[in-house]
């Protein structure tokens, strides 16, 4: 951001899981520099195996809040609290999260973020999925 500050910035979070032996987490921290990409960072988590999806997408929807909102809070001390905060959900209106998607965005957007769903929700859907296995 210090490279182009005349650009316009958003945060995105996003998490997705992969259930395998073990279900892994993945929330992914994205700078996007609006029309010229951006950068990111994940962190990854391994939990017991969750074969329940509507857990495993609330239990992403969890991380991506956490993570939210210790960067909101480090943000308004670094005298950066003006910078868009998306959170990005692994959920759609079409396909096995159909039923859970309003629940979801409720939570989001309870919590005072923006909620994007599948098929703009890229920083769960791509970036953070890239990084599951």
């Amino acid at each position: 951001m210090k490279e182009a500050p005349e650009r316009k910035y958003s945060l995105i979070v996003g998490s997705d899981s992969f259930p395998g032996e073990e279900t892994v987490f993945v929330t992914a921290i994205i700078i996007h520099r609006r029309g010229s990409g951006g950068r990111y960072f994940y962190r990854k988590l391994k939990y017991e195996k969750m074969d329940n999806l509507k857990l495993r997408i609330f239990t992403e929807a969890s991380l991506s809040l956490e993570i939210a909102e210790a960067l909101k809070k480090k943000l308004s001390e670094n005298g950066v609290s003006k910078l868009p905060v998306e959170i990005h959900l692994d959920v759609g209106k079409n396909g096995a999260t159909r039923n859970i998607v309003k629940e979801v965005i409720k939570m989001i957007v309870g919590s005072g973020y923006v909620a994007v769903t599948k098929p703009d929700s890229f920083g769960a859907s791509k970036v953070a999925d890239r990084h599951t296995n």
